[in-house]
């Protein structure tokens, strides 16, 4: 049967003759207690620049693509009325804007 001790932070053990050593004799109990300190921050520390960083970067590729079907969009609707049209003509200067099939 192994000695478990109680979760949470408790002061280690002090053998018993050392205490009553020290109680008779009047000398200050010494504990060294060995404690691993973190060097650096926790990663939650990170997570709310990430996200932050991660929303705005797909926000950016939103817009983007969003730019680009709207692109898309007005060069199709472009190529159906310039095909519908014919030629457009604005004060004796003619356009064709697509080449007939028929020449």
């Amino acid at each position: 049967m192994t000695h478990r001790d109680p979760p949470g932070i408790i002061a280690p053990h002090i053998p018993a003759d050392a205490y009553r050593r020290a109680e008779t004799t009047g000398a200050p109990v010494v504990l060294v207690v060995r404690h691993a300190d973190r060097t650096g921050r926790p990663l939650r520390h990170y997570l709310f620049p990430v996200a932050v960083a991660g929303a705005g970067v797909m926000g950016v590729f939103g817009l983007v693509a969003a730019f680009l079907a709207l692109l898309d969009f007005a060069a199709h609707t472009a190529a159906a009325i310039g095909a519908a049209a014919g030629p457009i003509g604005v004060g004796g200067i003619t356009l064709r804007l697509f080449r007939s099939k028929n020449t």
